[in-house]
């Protein structure tokens, strides 16, 4: 997996400013003052980057635009970036104020970020973490050489843990991004399963569900899926407990179809290479429990995913099967391409039934319709608990990670009646994301709080996210682990 670059937060020193000799990076506010560090930047280049900031050139910039100049005199650096800062510095900003300073570092190339008095360096270190991320892993050259990013801040006042917990939230990113950049002839269902084996390593507790066992469970919906694959499917099942013993934990549910030809209803030739990422959701949920579990949070959280391939093959399920889920409803299979609902289905029920959830959150790039009604800009919230919902939207904001909420209603659910079996598990053309919701409704038990969190727009986005390369963003590690932090981790 893609191994984060060593990161260090020290005091400020302007001689090493000056003797660095890799990329060194600083922000400078829109009224162009310069603090101790760009003073000593600019004298040393002869007054370069205080006319710079002079400039028309930096007016114009908007805050967290960024411009670099290569070998700039007096300096040792191989290159200097100004990013604009605007006030005051939020950590959002200050999070994009990092990660366009690492844009575009070469291969070994050392980052030295100047943080200055800033309130929030951990999250310029994260930001400049996310943005060095680069998925090498199926490349034939050599591995990249290893890089440091130090960030010098005016205080190092408790640096050591801000460090760690970049490092631990990067991680998740990484991790998710690494799975779901991956194609589906090495993220296979089984080497999936072996991927999360490896989180037993820092804590996590991982257990691997066969075919045999899911059909003990009947999670007929889940096992049609996979039927027409070579490779068999799983659930996998990972559990923290940082939190009080025998308190219920949050539940998070991930759809981890590692490809997605859409069965006998045949995709499209044109994009279906893209079908790598259908497993993006359970991508998200391992991130996220990889995050959870690095930075021991004092909570108990499970995090469920499960693991199939949607393949055309003579023992394929048909359009107009009838399937028999876990819950013991019976689905009339409209669209074979529309497997998503039936795997989370079946896993959401079995999350109940085994761990009786606080809240139950589920993710999966489900529908096309999402990405119509919202783009690549925010994933679709649905759910049947206002509060819970509200507290998903604020960790979202306050992550930078777009949300927006939409609607669920039983005129919804109407539009999946079947004649032949309790329900079909597609509706009409219209609405496509919230019938989609509207199915997976039906296997939430009275009283408990759920969260469906339709991420095909996010997942892997047309362009991207201003925190990391084209490809897979890693979207939702981060609110997920911020509402874990605000709702259901135990204070110290």
């Amino acid at each position: 997996m893609t191994d984060l670059p060593t990161l260090a937060m020290t005091e400020i020193d302007l001689d090493a400013i000056v003797s660095h000799g890799g990329r060194i990076a600083l922000f400078v506010h829109e009224d162009g003052k310069l603090g101790r560090a760009g003073r000593r930047v600019s004298s040393a280049g002869r007054g370069a980057l205080a006319r710079f900031v002079e400039s028309e050139a930096f007016g114009k910039m908007a805050p967290g635009d960024a411009k670099t100049f290569g070998y700039p005199g007096g300096l040792s650096a191989t290159s200097l970036t100004v990013v604009k800062a605007g006030r005051p510095i939020t950590p959002e900003l200050a999070r994009r104020i990092g990660a366009a300073a690492a844009d575009g570092l070469s291969d070994g190339e050392d980052l030295l970020l100047i943080a200055g008095t800033t309130r929030h360096p951990g999250e310029l270190a994260l930001g400049a973490l996310l943005r060095a991320y680069s998925f090498t892993e199926c490349k034939s050259s050599d591995a990249p050489a290893p890089r440091t990013i130090t960030v010098m801040a005016a205080s190092t006042d408790g640096a050591e843990a801000l460090a760690d917990e970049a490092r631990a939230r990067a991680e998740g990113v990484y991790f998710t991004r690494d799975l779901v950049n991956l194609p589906a002839n090495i993220l296979t269902t089984e080497s999936f399963a072996e991927r999360l084996e490896g989180l037993r390593e820092i804590g996590l507790e991982v257990e691997i569900l066969d075919e045999a066992e899911l059909e003990k469970l009947g999670m007929g919906m889940l096992l049609a899926v996979g039927r027409g694959s070579e490779t068999p499917s799983k659930v996998a099942v990972m559990t923290w407990n940082g939190g009080a013993k025998g308190e219920a934990p949050l539940a998070l549910v991930g759809k981890g179809v590692v490809f997605d030809t859409g069965g006998i209803s045949l995709k499209p030739a044109g994009g279906m290479e893209e079908m790598t990422m259908d497993m993006g959701g359970a991508g998200t949920v391992a991130g996220a429990m990889k995050t959870i579990a690095l930075r021991k949070a004092r909570a108990n959280v499970v995090g469920l995913v499960g693991l199939v391939e949607n393949m055309p093959d003579g023992r394929a399920q048909r359009p107009g099967d009838i399937v028999t889920s876990m819950k013991g409803d019976t689905v009339e299979v409209i669209n074979t391409d529309a497997e998503g609902r039936l795997v989370l289905g079946d896993v959401m029920w079995y999350a109940q039934e085994r761990f009786a959830p606080a809240a139950m959150i589920d993710l999966a790039t489900l529908t096309g319709a999402v990405i119509v009604a919202l783009g690549h800009e925010n994933a679709g919230v649905f759910s049947n608990d206002d509060d819970f919902a509200g507290a998903f939207l604020k960790a979202a904001g306050s992550e930078g990670e777009g949300a927006w909420r939409l609607p669920l209603g039983d005129r919804y659910a109407k539009l999946l009646k079947s004649a032949k079996a309790d329900v079909k598990n597609v509706g009409t053309r219209w609405a496509g994301s919230v019938t989609a919701a509207e199915f997976l409704k039906r296997f939430v038990k009275d009283g408990t709080p759920w969260m469906h969190l339709d991420i095909a727009g996010v997942a892997s986005p047309a362009e991207p996210f201003p925190t990391g390369p084209k490809g897979a963003s890693g979207w939702g590690v981060l609110s997920l682990d911020r509402l874990v932090r605000d709702r259901y981790e135990a204070a110290e």
